[in-house]
């Protein structure tokens, strides 16, 4: 039997939540460097179209199975496939999923947290712009910050998921998102006013497909996962809060807008000062760190600026990151039947064991010969397989869910609950059965090497 579901107050909240989870790190950090790894323009315009024709179906569709079941991700796949084991290991994986991005998301937001400290010290005082890039390194070494940080981020979390979605979810989104939209906009004047600003623009808006590669495609594939926050049970279980009345098209077009324009928001904040200083665009997970400190040391008020930028950034990786907590307490509280505080306890404790490595990947004081082995690092491993793997292999899984599995009728239902743009139902559905599946197996298999898209052309 069902317990009553909690709901979200309004609609408001449910779109600052929905978008700072989607917003949070996935748009400030990930996008950024993974532009900056990938080639920029290419890489931005695949991205783009990736959101748009799959990342929007698909968050649709998890928002549809989670309104409809009024469960969390394992059961909702469960009830709507005649309680069918094979389908309830997709909800499973999302599960699995967002707990180990979590694990090294926490210890970036604990990055996050510490230059918040370092900013009221003005830390890049009377550095040079290399100087201030280096200090990041040596955070990125240093076992036991690393380790304290990413202790108070979860505590933080803990925090906030302990309140429930009113009190503590939306009731935080709704204050913490559009803060940050406004400051972001304010660096994003000022970056125009840099000398590399024409570069930067040519950088991400001019696609070189020269640079666009396999890996590239997949990457690209993944970021629209990561900033729509779909394939970790973060749309199915903030679905299942929502009332019939909600319209699920035209909140999910919203959210997408949002999350497209902070990323490039983001990436033109960034790269006019990546070029101005004649730096690497290939900067890596560190780029927002190494990069935003420089703008700061040179503009009036810094202490304050810098200290407010990255006090921010911390609530809005907090918004992104409660979101994947709910996921993993959600599903503890309907598995085990466990009482909210329980559940955010046990979530806690696995999270900082599992982020410990992740935590000490720079210093290489875990598993010293984890990159020699695996070419990459505890850390860089778990970020690579969950957002260019897990993520697209969870959003085919429910593609193949909705357009094969789920009653068609019942689908339909769903999607035109409060909502007068039925008429899209049926390019939606297309979408869903036949375009998303066949190109997401299509990436997948290009990455892994068994086909070659350009013996195609």
């Amino acid at each position: 039997m069902k317990t009553q579901r909690e709901h979200w107050a309004s609609k408001l909240g449910f779109i600052m939540a929905a978008a700072g989870s989607a917003i949070g790190l996935g748009s400030l950090w990930r996008f950024p460097y993974m532009a900056g790894e990938n080639g920029g323009g290419a890489f931005v315009l695949l991205y783009i179209l990736f959101t748009l024709i799959i990342g929007v179906p698909v968050f649709i569709a998890e928002l549809i199975i989670g309104r409809n079941t009024q469960r969390s991700s394992i059961f909702a796949f469960q009830e709507l496939s005649k309680q069918s084991s094979n389908w309830k290991m997709v909800g499973w994986l999302t599960l699995i999923t967002s707990f180990i991005i979590l694990s090294f998301y926490c210890v970036v937001s604990g990055w996050c947290l510490n230059y918040a400290l370092m900013s009221l010290n003005q830390f890049y005082q009377g550095k040079t712009p290399d100087q201030i890039r280096s200090i990041f390194d040596t955070v990125y070494v240093s076992p036991d910050m690393n380790i304290f940080w990413l202790f108070i981020f979860i505590l933080l979390n803990v925090g906030v998921v302990f309140g429930g979605i009113r009190k503590g979810i939306e009731h935080w989104s709704r204050i913490l998102t559009p803060a940050l939209l406004f400051i972001l906009i304010a660096m994003f004047c000022y970056a125009f006013t840099l000398k590399g600003f024409p570069q930067a623009v040519k950088f991400i808006f001019y696609p070189n497909l020269a640079k666009l590669t396999p890996s590239a495609v997949l990457n690209s594939l993944g970021m629209a996962f990561y900033t729509m926050s779909v394939g970790l049970g973060i749309i199915i279980t903030y679905g299942s809060y929502l009332k019939p009345s909600e319209n699920l098209p035209k909140t999910s077009l919203i959210v997408a807008l949002m999350t497209v324009l902070v990323s490039l928001m983001a990436a033109m904040m960034i790269f006019p000062i990546v070029f101005t200083f004649n730096f690497p665009a290939e900067g890596g997970p560190g780029l927002v760190f190494k990069t935003m400190p420089i703008l700061f040391s040179k503009l009036p008020g810094s202490l304050v600026i810098s200290t407010v930028f990255f006090m921010l950034f911390v609530f809005t990786s907090l918004t992104s990151s409660i979101s994947m907590v709910e996921v993993l307490v959600a599903n503890m509280m309907e598995l085990f039947n466990w009482r909210r505080a329980k559940a955010v306890v046990v979530s806690a404790v696995g999270i900082f064991i599992l982020g410990i490595p992740s935590a000490l990947a720079g210093s290489k004081t875990l598993f010293p010969n984890w990159q020699t082995v695996y070419g990459k690092d505890f850390f860089d491993t778990m970020n690579y397989i969950t957002a260019s793997w897990m993520m697209p292999i969870a959003g085919l899984l429910t593609t193949l869910f909705i357009g094969y599995v789920m009653k068609k009728e019942l689908t339909r239902e769903e999607f035109r609950k409060g909502t007068r743009m039925g008429y899209l139902f049926r390019p939606w559905f297309f979408i869903m059965r036949y375009l998303a599946p066949i190109a997401i197996i299509f990436i997948i298999l290009e990455e892994a090497g068994i086909v070659d898209i350009k013996a195609l052309f």
